[in-house]
Formats: C-alpha cells, sequence, structure tokens
C-alpha cells in the first residue's frame, strides 16, 4: 500500500501538480437478512481500489481504478492532473487548504469480538428465532430481522508528508415486525427503524441488543397499534425518545451545518442551509438547555474514526452551546473560505465562549469522507449530538401535565433549508398528569427549527444517552451514503403542534 501511495504521488507532481493525495480502500461487509422465517439475502462484498486526488494551477482533478500495479497506478495519477488542467478552463475560485496538514498515524476501532469471526450459521440462526418468535403472534403478517458487519482497511497519503493507516470496523442489526388488519397496517421496529442501529463496535454490538429478548415485545407492540387511538391534533408538549431525538439532530442540524451547503457549493439530497455564515456566534438556535456538539472521538459512534479523508485528526467541535449557534463541519477548503468570509463579516475578530479556534485559523475539524475508493471526499457528518441533561425520564414523564410520548421514526420531511419540518413515529403513549396513558398510533408532530430547539426545557442525563447510528445518509452526485452517529437522550419539547397528517 504504502508503495502505490508514494508512486501515485511522485507522479502526479511530477506532472504538475501542487498538491496531491490518495486513499487505497480495502472493503469488507456481511449483510444477512431473514425474512418471514427465510433467508432473504446473503450479501458478501469485498473491493480493493484507490483514488488520487490533485490541485494543478489551483483546480481540482480526481481519479480512480481498482488495479493496484505500477503501469496503472502512473496512469490514474496522471489523469488526476489531466482532469484538473481541464477544469481550470472554466474559471471559478481557485483551492485554497489552509495550513498543511502533515500527520503520520494508526488507528484501530477497539473490537472485543471480531463480527466476522462469528460463523454465518450462528448468524442465521439468531435471525430465525427472531423470525420465529415474531410470527407466533397473532396478527403479525411479516416480520424481518438483519445483521450487517464491514471492515475498511485505509490508508492515506499526501504531497504534504501526512501517512494513516486506519482499520475501521462497523457491526449492526435490526428486527421489525408488521401487523396488519383491515383497513390499517402498523410497524414496530428495534433498537431503531430504517433497517438497524449500527455502531463502530464488534459483534458484542449485537450482543447488547439481545435481538431474540426483545423480538416477541416488538410483534405484541405492531399488533397493539392496530388498536390504539389516532393521534389527536392541537398543540401539546411531547416528550421524545432518544432515537427519534437523533433523527431530528441529523435533520434540522447535522445536514443545516454542513458548511459545503452553506457556502453553496453542494445542494444534492437535503438542498442548501439556513444557517449562513453571518449567523455563527450571533444566532440563536435553540433554548439555553440545547447543547450540541460534532464529536469523532466518541467510543462506539458510527461517525467515529481517527482521521478523516484529508488526514485531519478526528475532533470535537462546539456546535451550539446554551443556544447559541457557534460552528460547522468543515474541510480544509470551506475551513479557509469560511475564515475570509467571518473576516469579512466581522470588524473585529469573532469571540465568544465555545467558539472553535480552528474556525479562526482556517483549520478544518475533520469532517471530509468518502464512501469508497472511487468517490471524492464530502464534508459529512461525524456524531453530531445532543449533550445529556440531569433528568431522568420519569422525571419528564412526571412534570408534564398533558402530551405525548414519542417513540421510534417512522415518518419524515423537511425542507431544502433545513427548516420546516414533519416527523412521525411508530409508537406513541399520552401522558395525563404526569403519567403514561394509552396507547397513540400514527403519532406526528410539525415545527420549524430553530422555534423547535427553542421550545426543549428539559433532557434525559447521561444514562439515559445513546450514540444512535445512521447507515443510510445520502448525499453528493453520484451519490454516496455515509454512516453518522447521533448522541441522544429522551427530551421534552413545549407548544408542538401534532396529529397534522398530509
Amino acid at each position: 500500500m504504502r508503495d502505490v501511495a508514494l508512486r501515485a504521488l511522485d507522479t502526479a507532481r511530477t506532472r504538475g501538480a501542487s498538491y496531491a493525495d490518495v486513499r487505497i480502500v480495502h472493503f469488507n461487509a456481511e449483510n444477512v437478512t431473514v425474512r418471514n422465517q427465510n433467508v432473504e439475502a446473503l450479501v458478501v462484498e469485498e473491493s480493493l481500489g484507490f483514488g488520487v486526488r490533485v490541485i494543478v494551477d489551483g483546480y481540482w482533478g480526481f481519479a480512480a481504478s481498482n488495479n493496484l500495479t505500477t503501469r496503472e497506478t502512473d496512469r490514474v495519477a496522471a489523469e488526476a492532473v489531466k482532469i484538473a488542467r481541464a477544469s481550470a478552463g472554466v474559471p471559478g475560485r481557485k483551492a485554497n487548504l489552509g495550513p498543511p496538514v502533515r500527520h503520520i498515524g494508526k488507528y484501530t476501532t477497539p473490537v472485543i469480538q471480531d463480527p466476522f469471526a462469528v460463523s454465518l450459521d450462528d448468524k442465521i440462526a439468531l435471525l430465525l428465532r427472531c423470525s420465529q418468535t415474531m410470527a407466533g403472534v397473532s396478527g403479525i403478517v411479516s416480520n424481518e430481522a438483519s445483521v450487517y458487519n464491514q471492515r475498511e482497511l485505509k490508508t492515506f497519503a499526501s504531497s504534504e508528508g501526512a501517512y494513516i493507516e486506519q482499520d475501521l470496523v462497523e457491526t449492526g442489526c435490526g428486527i421489525e415486525a408488521t401487523a396488519a388488519d383491515e383497513g390499517e397496517v402498523q410497524n414496530r421496529s428495534y433498537p431503531n427503524s430504517v433497517g438497524r442501529h449500527q455502531g463502530t463496535e464488534g459483534w458484542e454490538f449485537v450482543t447488547r441488543y439481545d435481538l431474540a429478548a426483545n423480538a416477541g415485545r416488538v410483534a405484541e407492540d405492531a399488533v397493539a397499534l392496530l388498536g390504539a387511538k389516532p393521534c389527536p391534533p392541537g398543540v401539546t408538549t411531547i416528550v421524545l425518545d432518544g432515537s427519534q431525538v437523533a433523527l431530528q439532530i441529523h435533520e434540522s442540524c447535522g445536514h443545516a451545518i454542513e458548511l459545503d451547503r452553506v457556502l453553496g457549493t453542494e445542494a444534492a439530497f437535503a438542498g442548501t442551509s439556513f444557517l449562513t455564515t453571518e449567523k455563527l456566534g450571533a444566532f440563536r438556535y435553540g433554548s439555553p438547555a440545547v447543547n450540541l456538539t460534532a464529536d469523532a472521538t466518541i467510543p462506539g459512534g458510527l461517525g467515529t474514526f481517527g482521521y478523516d479523508d484529508e488526514g485531519v485528526p478526528a475532533q470535537r467541535t462546539a456546535i451550539v452551546r446554551e443556544g447559541l449557534f457557534l460552528g460547522y463541519l468543515t474541510s480544509r477548503e470551506t475551513a479557509a473560505d469560511l475564515g475570509a468570509t467571518v473576516g469579512a463579516q466581522h470588524a473585529a475578530p469573532l469571540q465568544g465562549p465555545g467558539i472553535d479556534p480552528a474556525l479562526l485559523a482556517d483549520m478544518s475539524n475533520g469532517a471530509m469522507r468518502a464512501s469508497g475508493w472511487n468517490r471524492i471526499p464530502l464534508i459529512r457528518m461525524t456524531n453530531v449530538s445532543l449533550e445529556p441533561g440531569d433528568a431522568t425520564l420519569e422525571e419528564l414523564i412526571a412534570g408534564t401535565d398533558e402530551g405525548l410520548y414519542m417513540e421510534t421514526n417512522r415518518s419524515w420531511s423537511i425542507d431544502d433549508r433545513r427548516l420546516n419540518f414533519q416527523f412521525g413515529t411508530e409508537y406513541a403513549r399520552e401522558i395525563k398528569n404526569g403519567k403514561l396513558g394509552d396507547l397513540i398510533k400514527n403519532a406526528t408532530y410539525t415545527g420549524i427549527t430553530p422555534q423547535f430547539w427553542g421550545s426543549c426545557d428539559a433532557i434525559v442525563n447521561r444514562d439515559g444517552w445513546t450514540v444512535w447510528g445512521t447507515p443510510n445518509c445520502g448525499k453528493g452526485q453520484p451519490e454516496q451514503v455515509a454512516h453518522t452517529g447521533h448522541g441522544a437522550s429522551a427530551a421534552r419539547f413545549r407548544n408542538i403542534r401534532t396529529g397534522v397528517m398530509q
């Protein structure tokens, strides 16, 4: 790997690149799905390739290949330089990477039990047990159980002198039961919806969530929802469980703080952002209870790694502190652009408690990642998280005279500036006089991002805090699917409109 990387860099520089980097990625994955007591999918993937990114006369070029021979390494590096020169034919802002990045290091995901060492027979047997249990509950018409694991061996080298090796492991799992009667269908998922929950851990991740022990409850919940009361329309207090708070963070904060969207150089899938640069350090994003961070160092988080795909170390960045907006997710290039933009907008240097010093020094906070060797890095969420409060869930419920407790996402919709949204959950309960009451189905809530976060008045403590994994975040053209994390516990929001159905 080192020989290929250094060869690509030498060729790029010889051909005229002022900057070059190369990523070599060896990827392996296993995905097993059982549906209705049958093995629905058994997918084993492997790929190996490299990508070369260069700057020539201030413009980018990129090329990639799955052939790691000397001849092909030279060809790909030369092709990247050729593309960069062609890009220069369309005048635009020239690339500025800011201060050089020269880190040399290694990082390995901490793993207790290698998920690839667990046999496919054992994985299938676990999923069949879950499927059989769910199918045994009267009213269930379909069920699914899955496990997933992947490993990325990644080598990064740059013409500035960086050289980094990483061994990144992820493991995920999930079950879902579907119940139906005349004119009604309800789903219930565990540990999370949208297929599975996932983290940077070994097989111990699956063991911790004990799918088989929860399969019966999940199926019974789905059936119970068929006869539940519909969500009442109105304005009320809501308490969201941690997994739903995590999706709320992803959609209304995570995408909104991607600086390429803010600066207008990216708009695919999630659009742009309302958090424009003049708001930095001056905009009230939420209530004083709201503290948000982007932290790629959290153990087990799906957005956890040692270095990003520009060789920048993983780090923790303040995004919102006591409701005040303080930071973005940045690349080297956008960080340099932000430094110039902020300098033009503020007569005095931007300062304040929690302001990320890197924002003032044109330094990336390490958010550039690519989905594979044949894709360029993009700004992606790491672990964008709501910091825990000091309450228990029981105290949140007890302090609510009337409202709804809502759990596990079912649907989501948000506009292309990340402002107006509507979300639905699989499961809800009435709250009456500080106690949980009747079961509610088809629960929805809607709001506008800063007003919604401004209504947050209580958050559950660290005992209820989990880094939820989102393994399906799309961005870019051609599309890249990123794996992101969101630490969250249950939280309470006042005066929220519920029961809006479209």
